[in-house]
């Protein structure tokens, strides 16, 4: 079996982990911002809750937060009487996107809190509310910061993809190891997963530094 042969099952796991980083990764930028702005602010249940989670996540093991959603929440679910089953997608996605949005917030947090004081002067001087300043002053200011940090994490992310093979759904790992254990040829089919993994990072990596460059130029023209 020559290695021409391997590529529409890796095709078709490729596609599925495309959408998985895609979907995981977008939703992380969400949980990012929640979590890093949460814990900036002047509630203590809604700062302790944020901390309490980013620790949560950054503490613990990617595998060991995907098996718990999948295997462990459906039996803790059972016992309080509802249905807390995921699909595989699901869970994947969740997992994924809880834990890039663990780290991302620090970096939100660290972002926003690196905009100049005089910054947040001018807009009390203004007459800017608390909640008129983070999103018209401070977080306007913060994101061009925060892209180089986010680009290494959207390709940290789509690389622990391969984990959730381990649940069962049919990504690019899933797929590789189908194929491996049908042709037993580790060479040929782990060294397209490399190269087929590398080319998905060199792309995403790109797109994100045209997105940073994007934001650069947005932040220069004062819009």
């Amino acid at each position: 079996m020559d290695w021409l042969s391997y590529l529409d099952p890796l095709l078709q796991g490729a596609w599925v982990t495309i959408r998985l980083a895609l979907y995981s990764t977008l939703l992380g930028a969400v949980f990012s911002f929640l979590f890093g702005i949460g814990r900036l602010s002047r509630s203590l249940p809604c700062r302790w809750a944020s901390v309490a989670l980013i620790e949560i996540f950054r503490g613990t093991s990617l595998l060991v937060q995907l098996f718990w959603l999948f295997f462990a929440l459906p039996v803790l679910g059972q016992a309080l009487g509802l249905d807390l089953r995921l699909p595989p997608v699901v869970a994947g996605t969740l997992a994924l996107s809880l834990n890039i949005g663990a780290y991302g917030a620090e970096v939100v947090r660290g972002a926003i809190q690196a905009v100049p004081r005089n910054q947040y002067e001018a807009a009390k001087a203004l007459d800017f509310t608390p909640r008129q300043t983070l999103w018209r002053i401070a977080i306007p200011q913060a994101i061009p910061e925060m892209m180089p940090s986010f680009c290494n994490l959207a390709v940290q992310n789509l690389k622990d993809t391969a984990l959730v093979s381990l649940i069962g759904l049919g990504d690019l790992a899933f797929q590789a190891e189908r194929v491996r254990n049908f042709t037993q040829d580790s060479v040929g089919v782990y060294t397209l997963l490399l190269l087929m993994y590398f080319g998905m990072a060199l792309v995403l990596a790109g797109l994100m530094r045209l997105l940073e460059t994007h934001v650069g130029r947005w932040r220069a023209r004062g819009i």
